[in-house]
């Protein structure tokens, strides 16, 4: 997919000024939050570690919703997002005597995954809703003209958990702002959770950040319409 999702470290004002100021002991500041973000944020604290060895980052992923929450609740210095936060959720933190600060890292492509078995190199958006959307209509892939070698037919639809930053994106750009997933899904924890399933399911389609695709799988080509660019 051309669209992008925006990458966020959201942190608190106390944590930002522990991180540049100096200590005299050594500090751990947590970091928790989106997949798309966690191997980045990964190297982020190994890098620090060499300039600042006194403060070592603890870094770990569980989802936007679960980096934001963390925060919210006071036991994260900063959490990683793959969305902003909400309203209701910054007057949550401020409620709590926190003041969180978003800093842009990033924008990431949402990528849609298929089996290497998959004939087709695209699909379009409308026809990612019938396949995610309530109602959408498309539970075999013979529904949308599709045969799969190896496929019994029904369209395994991998998605991601609802506390997921790309979750929601994928909400808002596939089936739109009034727009509900499917019963059914395989809602998996994690962006590689995700990846995995599909490479080892000739059936299943899923989503993700462009970051976990592999030479295993197959990154689709997505139209604003069937048959056009």
């Amino acid at each position: 997919m051309t669209s992008k999702s925006m990458l966020l470290s959201i942190s608190l004002a106390a944590a930002a000024a522990l991180a540049s100021g100096a200590v005299s002991a050594r500090t751990e500041i947590q970091n928790k939050g989106s997949d798309t973000l966690v191997n980045v944020a990964q190297s982020w604290a190994e890098q620090y570690g060499k300039i600042n060895p006194d403060v070592a980052v603890a870094v770990s992923g569980g989802g936007s919703g679960t980096g934001i929450a963390a925060l919210i609740n006071g036991t994260v210095d900063i959490a990683n997002a793959s969305r902003k936060m909400k309203d209701k959720e910054i007057a949550e933190a401020k409620a709590k005597g926190h003041d969180p600060v978003e800093h842009v890292v990033g924008y990431d492509a949402l990528a849609i995954f298929v089996n290497k078995s998959f004939p087709l190199d695209s699909l379009s958006i409308p026809e990612l809703a019938k396949i995610y959307g309530r109602g959408g209509g498309a539970t075999k892939w013979s529904d949308l003209g599709i045969t799969i070698p190896g496929c019994k037919d029904e369209i395994v639809v991998v998605s991601r958990q609802n506390n997921s930053g790309t979750y929601a994106y994928f909400q808002e750009a596939v089936l739109g702002d009034k727009g509900k997933f499917r019963q059914g899904t395989l809602d998996m924890h994690g962006s590689k959770d995700v990846a995995d399933l599909v490479e080892k399911t000739p059936c299943a389609i899923g989503y993700s950040g462009l970051a976990y695709a592999t030479d295993h799988l197959k990154t689709l080509c997505i139209s604003t319409e069937k048959g056009k660019p």
